[in-house]
């Protein structure tokens, strides 16, 4: 009786602690048999800055998610406390937790979709130029981490700036030789998020019954919302483009002055992220028709990389689509975005190169 309380509680403990199920082959418990009973079947997904400001409530959004049959969650700090916290709701995924560089390699083995919301957040005054030096170092640590476990796996790129480290990220898997530009997916989904609410408030609908292609990059002037193409279809004045594009490229800024030095756009930004890892998880299972935003290895412009929207699939981005007829005003924030992507990406390309 003893001994099976004792390998019960085993268990339990496996799911909190993964260092647990590494002790040999006597162990009480081998990894494979610490799956919770009745876990769902579905997909295997890692949050790499699970303990983050975008992190926890991410990690909360997808242990919800019935897609999601394994959670792992890494962080150099405070990830046993997140994975016990989020252990605790009654869904379906099992939540495993892993902490710290020596762990990382654990975290990723055999991981379907890996979302990477790692770095440090935005501070009043702070532009995401000055974001890069730091989060640059952590994305090339955790890709190289990707390159060498989960190869296959689809990558969700959140880390800012996104203009830049998607190009990193890039770099790091053609020196791995594990490039497939298909499966690296930059997340601007948060801009056609909040494109689809501010346009909504001013036409007065839902906005779960508004569309707005967001194309471009994901800083300041290179977030090109096409309000020509938004659906249902509408016409706008002057001021109201200029209005809603101005707000839609100010976002973030609009949030991080809100929260005055405690923050910047955290949950609109996890709600964002676990928005399109559904999609893309959608995809993998092979559901049709999966179209989202996402900045990608791309032909539609000069540039190697462009927000536009894909079609997601088994293997990532499976078709890219072209920007569609966009008005003068369009078409002149398309020459000033290119103008300010292009120094992002040489950027990222030139940290790995250095």
């Amino acid at each position: 009786m003893q001994s099976e309380a004792n390998f019960r509680i085993s268990r339990i403990s496996a799911h909190l602690n993964p260092s647990n199920v590494e002790m040999g082959e006597n162990s009480m418990l081998e990894q494979a048999k610490c799956r919770a009973k009745g876990g769902a079947p579905g997909f295997k997904v890692a949050i790499l800055g699970a303990a983050g400001g975008i992190g926890q409530p991410l990690a909360m959004l997808m242990k919800m998610n019935p897609l999601v049959s394994v959670l792992h969650l890494y962080d150099v700090v405070n990830a046993p406390g997140v994975t016990a916290d989020i252990s605790h709701m009654d869904t379906g995924a099992v939540v495993r937790g892993f902490l710290g560089q020596p762990q990382l390699e654990n975290a990723l083995a055999g991981m379907d979709l890996v979302v990477i919301p790692a770095g440090v957040p935005r501070k009043p005054g702070m532009t995401r130029d000055d974001l890069f030096k730091i989060n640059a170092g952590i994305v090339r640590t955790l890709c190289q981490g990707i390159a060498k476990c989960c190869p296959n796996a689809i990558v969700n790129l959140i880390s800012n700036p996104v203009n830049s480290t998607v190009p990193i990220a890039a770099e790091v898997f053609k020196k791995a030789g594990t490039y497939d530009p298909k499966r690296l997916l930059g997340v601007t989904m948060l801009d056609v998020v909040r494109a689809n609410t501010f346009v909504a408030e001013v036409l007065g609908l839902d906005p779960r019954e508004v569309s707005v292609p967001v194309v471009g990059g994901h800083a300041g002037v290179t977030i090109l919302p096409l309000l020509s193409q938004v659906k249902p279809p509408c016409s706008f004045t002057s001021e109201e483009t200029e209005y809603l594009t101005k707000r839609i490229q100010d976002g973030g800024t609009e949030v991080v002055q809100a929260k005055a030095g405690a923050g910047s756009a955290t949950l609109s930004m996890a709600y964002a992220a676990v928005k399109f890892a559904d999609a893309c998880l959608r995809g993998l299972r092979g559901d049709a028709n999966i179209v989202e935003c996402a900045f990608v290895a791309s032909q539609v412009t000069e540039l190697p990389f462009f927000a536009t929207r894909v079609r997601l699939g088994r293997t990532g981005a499976e078709e890219i689509f072209q920007l569609g007829p966009m008005n003068e005003y369009e078409r002149a924030g398309l020459v000033e975005a290119k103008k300010e992507l292009i120094g992002s990406i040489e950027k990222g390309v030139s940290f790995i190169s250095k």
